[in-house]
């Protein structure tokens, strides 16, 4: 069973203030709709996009099929189910850009819900007294039982919502009003009252206290790497070029500070190590820099929500002497990673003359990295 999200971002509402879309603004460090499409991680994911943004979609750098919208919503939708069609998905949600604050318990209420229905999705019961109004005069009242504010992910059979789409005549609401046109049956679940969608300039204040409000996601991981002495006048250690007798052997350049640092980083994602993501048996990373590799990791990390809180790196050896080179070291991993120097130490410690560190066969590193959420 394959599940796959749509991210509705096709849209051009300015009412949020700005020159670009609002989902196209920053919110908390990160654009909204990276907020957004951070939330359906592990899916397959589409992104609908106004052709005009097709390069800021791209720009993300995501995991993500790209879909040009239509001329309205329902058009943006239809595109991406017909792009997902044949690929095997059995569920698909389909969510609005602007909603960057929901949650994963939300998320799993529709999946679960899909069980027993064609179609479901999120909904708050309207709690407010509601009137009616005409040139600024209350002019009547409705009753507010069984009514809902509708939110989404909007989640249905594959199939059935792909038929639905291709039989309505034109736009809708949402995707709940296709559904529901086609004879679906939709059932709605506990929404969220901060699952809100951003419209005006005031919602963007509001997210940001929500997100700084949710509790801390702190990630840390750990790397180790080795390396032997080779022939060689010099050592790359922590992208700096240092002066030696000897080389460090090694498939790529061999930077083994800068190698555990990386690993510690897909470790803090829980994505694996440096091999899995650059293979050794690839030619094309012989010899590589290990800038490459670094860089590959910090840019995962924040396409994830995460910013780096802060690193550290203990080169293990007796020589070369670290120290000199250790505020060149700092500063160079701090511009590959884009932070600022002081979430970056460096450091060097000898293992007394023990070990093949201690004979002075190579050099070890270990190395850790905290990643908070963004």
């Amino acid at each position: 069973m394959t599940t796959a999200a749509i991210i509705t971002a096709a849209g051009r509402g300015l009412r949020a203030g700005g020159d670009i879309a609002k989902q196209w603004q920053p919110l908390a460090g990160q654009l909204v709709v990276a907020h957004t499409l951070a939330a359906f991680e592990g899916m397959v994911r589409v992104l609908t996009v106004h052709p005009d943004d097709r390069p800021r979609a791209e720009a993300l750098g995501l995991d993500v099929l790209i879909v040009d919208g239509g001329a309205t919503r329902a058009a943006s939708v239809k595109n991406a189910i017909e792009a997902l069609a044949g690929r095997g998905i059995t569920k698909v949600l389909i969510h609005d850009g602007a909603r960057p604050l929901v949650s994963q318990t939300v998320i799993a209420r529709v999946i679960n819900a899909l069980d027993d229905a064609a179609g479901a999705a999120p909904a708050l019961a309207v709690t407010d007294a509601l009137w009616t109004g005409a040139n600024g005069m209350v002019s009547g009242t409705r009753d507010r039982a069984g009514l809902y504010r509708a939110q989404t992910p909007q989640g249905f059979h594959f199939d059935a919502i792909l038929a639905a789409h291709r039989a309505h005549p034109g736009d809708a609401a949402d995707d709940v009003e296709v559904a529901r046109a086609a004879g679906l049956d939709v059932a709605f679940v506990e929404g969220d009252e901060e699952n809100i969608k951003l419209t005006f300039p005031g919602d963007f204040a509001r997210a940001e206290a929500i997100l700084k409000g949710r509790r801390m996601d702190l990630r840390v991981g750990n790397g180790f790497d080795v390396h032997a002495f080779c022939e060689g006048d010099h050592v790359w250690l922590c992208g700096v070029k240092v002066p030696h007798g000897k080389a460090l052997l090694g498939h790529s350049d061999a930077d083994v500070g800068m190698h555990a640092l990386t690993d510690a980083i897909y470790g803090a994602l829980a994505m694996g190590d440096i091999g899995q993501h650059f293979p050794p048996s690839d030619p094309q990373w012989k010899g590589a820099a290990s800038h490459i590799f670094l860089r590959h990791a910090i840019d995962l990390a924040r396409s994830r929500g995460f910013a780096l809180a802060n690193c550290d790196v203990t080169l293990i050896c007796e020589r070369p002497k670290v120290g000199p080179h250790a505020d060149a070291m700092r500063a160079a991993l701090a511009d590959i990673m884009a932070v600022e120097v002081d979430r970056v130490s460096v450091k060097a410690t000898t293992s007394e003359r023990l070990g093949f560190t201690g004979r002075e066969e190579g050099i070890a590193a270990m190395a850790t990295a905290a990643l908070v959420r963004a």
